[in-house]
């Protein structure tokens, strides 16, 4: 096996960025949410730009998880989290294309601001990960919580007739707790009361904030 050079990584991850924020990701294989993906139904102008922002916000955090994971994959201790992290990522690779499907049939754009919730999130996983598997996980654990709470917000104020976007944001949601409940059964530390009551809600309020317009 050839061992990559420095710029080789850079490269590959690089590589990697581009194809999250503007390629298609390869499906896993599992069967789509819903058997329309393109449909809008009775949705009036008004409603499809509701939801567009709040699909366009989900899909600004597909494409951060997928930075997360990268990143502490890259200083992951053990080969199991490595993998973990790993499958994880792919799974949400199902989402981000089913956020973009969603955003399309509305009308609407994914945020402009992609490569900067990428590499953000990047920066944040290669620090979690440095600090060692348990606290990495524990970043997971907590950043799926958190993640679960905003679908539930997000399923109280999409339009009642937007029946593909519930049917994503439902089995989105169904996918992030599970990620959590492996991180929580491989051991993952409880992050400190800062790091979960402030940091990360105001990271969070800052990306849904700008993602919703940008």
């Amino acid at each position: 096996m050839r061992h990559l050079s420095l710029l080789d990584k850079l490269l590959v991850e690089v590589d990697q960025s581009l194809r999250t924020v503007y390629a298609t990701a390869p499906l896993s294989g599992r069967p789509l949410p819903t058997d329309d993906m393109q449909s809008v139904g009775s949705l009036t102008d008004a409603e499809k730009r509701t939801a567009a922002s709040l699909m366009r916000i989900n899909h600004a955090g597909e494409v951060a998880a997928q930075g997360l994971y990268r990143g502490q994959a890259l200083n992951a201790k053990s080969a199991e989290v490595k993998a973990q992290m790993a499958e994880s990522a792919a799974e949400e690779n199902d989402h981000l294309n089913w956020c973009e499907a969603r955003i399309k049939a509305l009308g609407s754009h994914k945020s402009y601001l992609g490569p900067f919730w990428y590499w953000g999130s990047y920066s944040l996983g290669a620090i979690a990960g440095a600090a060692g598997d348990r606290w990495s996980l524990g970043f997971v654990k907590e950043t799926e919580d958190q993640v679960t709470r905003h679908i539930d917000q997000h399923l109280q104020k999409l339009p009642p007739a937007d029946k593909a976007s519930h049917a994503v944001l439902l089995q989105m949601k169904q996918d992030e707790q599970h990620h959590a409940e492996v991180a929580q059964q491989a051991g993952a530390a409880r992050l400190p009361w800062p790091v979960r009551k402030i940091f990360m809600p105001l990271t969070s309020k800052v990306m849904t904030g700008l993602s919703s317009k940008i």
